[in-house]
């Protein structure tokens, strides 16, 4: 048994290189709307239900359904009105059942990352020749139907096994948001020597997490969501630091719910010194200016001890 998984290593707060975002930027914010499909009847995984209910659940599916019917053109709407690129975790089934909705984020100007193919399909008991096929697949979906290369990768359903990061990168992947465990990018070791990172995504601020798990009101999530921005901005004065709010239409876009957002959104895009970015851009920016001034700071904590 091992107590650390390797995929990062301690680097205190106080003892790391200073990052500078474009434009003297004090905040890297970026939006990751999750474009989601949820089959009706899914395959079954021993490791995991997908559905509370016994199949089909029709409840579940005509829920996250209304997404893909009406709250990502609310959600665009509001994201347009800030000049905010949407980052999209994909589940790249969607390229084939509602091509519509990711023509309309690809005229945007959006990212497209890969989220899995199915949200109903895990990893778990897959070997490594079976995740590596998933991976490939959803990459080339994104590929295929968007024009871009997938650049990041949020595990579907957040399931993953110790080989996906690896995998992922050597499929010629850049960055994940499977660790949570920062305000700022971290370099991220994988089996392949290749350059990789953590941009941080918030389970904090998932709207998911917010309306299912911890049943916060609209208001206080929309509070939430200020407070965190504001004690981000202030630290970055000294070093950039990223926002990352994860959104998903079937919750976010209602019409109770919506206006929170919005009103969030505003107080942010009120302040100078916030980099309107994209998970890419965010994970490039780093590997090209930083990643290797933080693995040095590394080595040297490393060797002190």
């Amino acid at each position: 048994m091992r107590a650390d998984p390797g995929l990062y290593r301690y680097l205190p707060w106080d003892e790391r290189p200073r990052i500078v975002w474009p434009g003297g930027a004090r905040v890297a914010l970026w939006i990751a709307p999750n474009i989601e499909f949820y089959e009706y009847d899914p395959p079954q995984n021993p490791k995991r239900r997908p559905w509370p209910r016994p199949f089909p659940d029709v409840l579940g599916y005509s829920t996250r359904d209304y997404g893909n019917r009406v709250g990502h053109q609310r959600m665009m709407a509001v994201l347009d009105r800030y000049g905010l690129r949407g980052s999209v975790s994909l589940s790249t089934a969607i390229c084939i059942h509602h091509p519509e909705v990711i023509a309309m984020a690809a005229e945007r100007g959006w990212e497209f990352f890969s989220h899995g193919i199915y949200n109903t399909r895990y990893v778990y008991g897959m070997d490594e020749d079976q995740e590596r096929e998933m991976l490939a697949e959803s990459m080339a979906l994104i590929e295929r139907h968007t024009g871009q290369h997938c650049d990041g990768y949020l595990a579907p359903a957040l399931s993953h096994t110790e080989r996906t990061i690896d995998l992922f990168a050597e499929l010629g992947g850049v960055y994940t948001c499977d660790l949570f465990h920062d305000d700022q990018p971290t370099p991220v070791r994988t089996r392949s020597g290749r350059r990789f990172v953590s941009v941080p995504y918030s389970l904090e601020l998932n709207d998911t997490i917010v309306y299912v798990v911890n049943r916060i009101e609209p208001r206080r999530y929309g509070r939430m969501i200020c407070d965190a921005f504001d004690r981000l901005y202030a630290e970055g004065a000294e070093s950039g630091t990223v926002m990352c709010i994860p959104l998903h239409a079937y919750q976010v876009s209602h019409p109770h719910r919506l206006d929170a957002l919005d009103r969030a959104l505003e107080h942010i895009c009120r302040h100078d010194g916030v980099w309107k970015a994209t998970g890419r851009e965010i994970a490039r920016h780093f590997l090209d200016h930083h990643h290797d001034d933080f693995v040095a700071a590394e080595d040297r904590l490393e060797a002190q001890r």
